[in-house]
């Protein structure tokens, strides 16, 4: 191959990469936290979570499900309509929408846009431009439908407030949470080995945790539904039911700075460094307890990295990840969940679109 053709081929190999959508340098889930306080019940949470069995399976696994959909502009669009349970109304956005899906698309767990939505999660997340549409319970309605529980939009020029898109209000994620922006693939992996081969680097956010809800914390004494609660930076909590001791919806945990991070391969590190300086957000309820982006979409694959769904419990001459190697970062109060969403609006025609980079003076809080 000439040097020429080589670089061409490079610089397409490289066009292809496709990192997860990302918010300003500014917004919470960029945060480094590697030196922010532990929460002052931090060991007592993490006891009592330990008490209940942990992570969900008893270890650190990931699950490789979620695809990422980057839509061409122009890309068709297909509007929502309720699922059979029914819709979340304000938190969500208004039935009709349109959302851009590609004919590539693909729901959660598929390879196209059918799923079993009254059984599976079945979430689709898409990117387009500077703007995020994850949606919960999807499937094909027609060729111009979609049917969900929910759909959530971000926009990732937005510097959101504390409260996100509303407090008390979910998204497509039970706390609130944008979701492709906490997951991880293996492209921004493979970026930050690019930098720096022996795995030093980390990914410069934040990552989305699952726990089961029976091991979250709730409180009825702080007078939520069923006595449910979160902390920021979640703004919203499924139906966690453990005792009031453990860990609530939305808390940050970080990994121990000292953990053996060498003990693992260069591309299980950047994953671990991220823990210790970004930490995990606890962002909905549920069994395998890490989200990563599915290879469908992108020019890297796990098996180019060697990273399993066990890497963190199956590594021979690694010590396993455990929930006592982290501790929790003091978020805030908890805050008792009523369920009575207020819809962070952003101020029409304030900015040139619609929203302030960078400084949240242009936002207001009512219901639309």
């Amino acid at each position: 191959m000439s040097l020429v053709a080589a670089v061409i081929f490079l610089a397409a190999e490289f066009a292809l990469a496709e990192t997860p959508p990302r918010f300003p340098a500014g917004a919470v889930w960029h945060q480094e936290i590697s030196a922010a306080p532990v929460h002052p019940d931090s060991a007592t949470m993490i006891a009592t979570l330990s008490g209940l069995g942990g992570f969900g399976n008893g270890r650190m696994q990931i699950d490789f499900s979620l695809n990422v959909v980057r839509a061409p502009s122009g890309s068709p669009t297909r509007t929502t309509v309720s699922h059979p349970w029914g819709y979340y109304d304000p938190d969500c956005e208004p039935l009709g929408a349109a959302v851009p899906v590609p004919p590539d698309a693909a729901i959660e767990g598929e390879t196209g846009m059918v799923c079993d939505n009254l059984n599976n999660d079945c979430h689709l997340l898409v990117v387009q431009g500077d703007t995020l549409y994850e949606a919960y319970l999807v499937t094909e309605a027609s060729a111009t439908e979609i049917e969900t529980h929910c759909l959530a939009v971000w926009h990732l020029g937005a510097a959101y407030p504390p409260e996100g898109r509303g407090d008390h209000c979910t998204s497509a994620d039970a706390a609130g949470f944008p979701m492709a922006a906490l997951v991880f693939n293996a492209d921004e992996i493979q970026a930050s080995l690019d930098s720096d081969p022996t795995g030093g680097g980390d990914l410069g956010h934040a990552i989305r945790f699952i726990l089961p809800n029976n091991r979250m914390a709730s409180d009825s004494s702080l007078g939520g539904v069923g006595g449910r609660l979160y902390v920021r930076p979640a703004t919203h909590a499924g139906g966690p039911s453990g005792p009031a001791g453990s860990v609530p919806y939305g808390a940050r945990l970080r990994l121990r700075s000292d953990f053996p991070v060498a003990e693992y391969p260069p591309a299980a590190r950047v994953i671990l460094n991220s823990f210790i300086r970004y930490g995990i957000v606890l962002a909905d309820g549920g069994t395998v307890a890490l989200t990563a982006e599915s290879d469908l979409y992108t020019t890297t694959k796990w098996a180019d990295l060697g990273i399993g769904s066990r890497v963190f419990d199956q590594t021979p001459g690694a010590t396993d990840v455990n929930i006592n190697d982290f501790a929790v970062v003091d978020t805030g109060p908890r805050i008792a969940e009523t369920y009575d969403c207020v819809r962070t609006v952003i101020v029409p025609g304030l900015f040139a679109d619609g929203f302030e980079t960078g400084n949240v003076s242009g936002w207001s809080s009512t219901v639309p």
